[in-house]
């Protein structure tokens, strides 16, 4: 599939502002089945771009604003190829066909950081919740993980959020509502509450079946779990589906709030109001 993304963050501000130093998580990451071509930024004002690997191996940008300003406008753009693989199209080691499996050492050792299970409270939010949405658990692996996505999507109302940050787990299964980042935060905490190494992914989603698959919009958020033998594999529980080569991973990480896309902070000498907007266009190519 071949697709074109343009993103755009703007900020105005009630008074110019010096810019400090900004992270922005907005390149798709390249491996064998995506590649990103013709991949820029343009930016109002002055910049110093310098692309850095972060403690999970992403390739944010770091940028340094070289002029004062009332208005930000961070402007992205590129071409992505993800190749046309079916999402079940992968083999598992023979240990961990069956759930509940135990990571053989090796793997335990290296994904101790995702495999950490929330605090208690939010396990016991996630059993009582489970014990209610998914009475019928399957004994096979992948179709647990099948109803245990589809049971956060059929659960959870989705509503979007503009307001920033994310909520908890534990605010998620209270409200049965959230946005699409609530609902992979929920999930991780599933799935690690259980025993099965989890992961946040945001990213770009190309929706074919949108009225307007090119309308305004903003970026998506969904988890990945790691299956011995396949690897690290994406689940959206917004759409209650296992990830095809419409979703264009940009950034992963331990927590959500690491990989917000756009990250950074302004001076000014007095009391200043900010106002942002955001607008994406995922459109299909040929």
């Amino acid at each position: 599939m071949h697709l074109s993304i343009s993103h755009l963050t703007r900020y105005d501000y009630s008074m110019e502002v010096r810019l400090l130093p900004h992270l922005l998580y907005l390149r798709p990451r390249d491996n064998p089945l995506m590649q990103v071509s013709g991949f820029q930024f343009t930016f109002p004002i002055a910049a110093r771009v310098d692309w850095m690997r972060d403690d999970f191996d992403n390739l944010p940008a770091s940028v340094q604003f070289l002029q004062n300003t009332a208005t930000l406008e961070i402007r992205s753009a590129c071409e992505v190829t993800t190749a046309d693989a079916p999402p079940f199209d992968f083999l598992m080691r023979d240990y961990a066909q069956r759930f509940p499996f135990v990571y053989e050492p090796l793997h335990h050792f290296n994904l101790g950081i995702y495999l950490t299970p929330p605090e208690p409270k939010t396990q016991d939010a996630v059993r009582s919740w489970l014990a209610q949405y998914l009475t019928l658990q399957p004994a096979d692996t992948v179709p647990f993980l099948v109803a245990l996505n589809k049971a956060i999507c059929s659960s959870i109302e989705y509503r979007r959020r503009d307001e920033p940050g994310i909520q908890s787990a534990l605010e998620t299964l209270r409200l049965s509502s959230g946005s699409c980042r609530d609902y992979a935060v929920l999930l991780v905490a599933c799935a690690r509450t259980l025993g099965i190494a989890a992961r946040f992914v945001s990213g770009y989603l190309y929706d074919a079946h949108a009225v307007d698959t090119a309308s305004g919009g903003d970026m998506h958020a969904w988890a990945e779990v790691f299956l011995p033998g396949a690897g690290w594999r994406g689940l959206d529980p917004t759409h209650g589906i296992f990830c095809d080569n419409a979703y264009v991973p940009v950034a992963h990480a331990v927590v959500a709030e690491s990989v917000n896309p756009v990250q950074g902070s302004f001076h000014s000498v007095a009391p200043t109001t900010a106002r942002l907007s955001v607008d994406v266009r995922v459109r299909r190519l040929g």
